[in-house]
């Protein structure tokens, strides 16, 4: 009889998975599903969380929200993201402070098209709960200049450019998996400024987050995944500035099946949220 009733429930269980499709689900590093509860306890734990997304990740986007939620009742936290530019930090505050609307701040600030449904919702939830909010990426035209010419570029500039990016000289290992990564992926068209342009953002990120971090809090930081995928770009700066601070990263990745973690994902990061190939995108 007992034998019968283990067949049955897992029969049910089974029924239950197919009368019910995941969207998503959570991984770690070595592949072993994990549930979300697990996963804030976690991360409830460290100092800096690098949250890796893709940019027009719906699951992704709405899974931020629920974190920074989740998070900001049992911690006290910051916020930043790869998503505004240093140079819009103080058009970011007056908005956070009231000083200026929404409106104001789309004037005054670049903004990336999917700012109003992807990004927003963080924003006004920092502005709602009186968080601190970081702008953390270096001004594009900067990390343009840097593909077209190289680090030299930047010396050129006045100091108060230079104050939107990571002290100069900026440290750079064009060996790291990631970057070498990129020069594959990209082909004829990568070249090793491509690689140093990337390292501009991710040096650049790693410094605001280091200098905006307040101890004792927890800084919730949101990049592209291929900013922290692989425990590098962010992370490698942050850990050679300040090593003994706790870090967690995500990352998130698409598969045809949510049901396993691929090979080429394992190790992508502490989590790893694989969202399925055919949910709808915001973009």
């Amino acid at each position: 009889m007992k034998h019968i009733f283990s067949l049955l429930l897992i029969s049910l269980t089974l029924w239950a998975t197919a009368q019910n499709p995941a969207a998503y689900n959570i991984y770690n590093a070595k592949g072993k599903k994990v549930s979300y509860n697990k996963m804030i306890k976690t991360l409830a734990k460290q100092d800096i969380i690098l949250f890796g997304e893709q940019h027009n990740s719906a699951i992704a986007h709405w899974l931020q929200l629920k974190v920074t939620k989740e998070l900001s009742a049992k911690r006290s936290i910051q916020l930043g993201a790869e998503m505004i530019e240093a140079d819009n930090q103080e058009a970011l505050n007056r908005y956070l402070s009231d000083s200026i609307t929404q409106k104001g701040l789309d004037t005054t600030a670049r903004l990336w098209p999917n700012y109003a449904t992807d990004y927003a919702p963080l924003v006004d939830f920092a502005k709602a709960n009186n968080l601190r909010f970081t702008a953390t990426n270096i001004p594009r035209r900067y990390a343009s200049m840097v593909y077209r010419s190289g680090f030299s570029a930047l010396d050129t500039l006045r100091n108060l450019e230079k104050s939107w990016m990571a002290p100069l000289p900026m440290a750079f290992d064009a060996s790291l998996p990631t970057y070498q990564s990129i020069l594959k992926m990209m082909g004829p068209h990568g070249s090793p400024k491509l690689v140093m342009s990337q390292a501009t953002k991710d040096a650049t990120m790693a410094h605001f987050i280091l200098k905006n971090y307040t101890i004792g809090n927890l800084f919730l930081h949101f990049n592209g995944a291929f900013h922290s995928d692989f425990y590098e770009g962010i992370l490698w700066y942050l850990k050679r500035q300040s090593p003994d601070l706790k870090y967690s990263t995500i990352s998130t990745v698409t598969q045809s099946s949510v049901d396993r973690l691929e090979m080429e994902n394992l190790s992508k990061a502490d989590f790893i949220i694989v969202v399925d190939e055919e949910v709808t995108t915001t973009y």
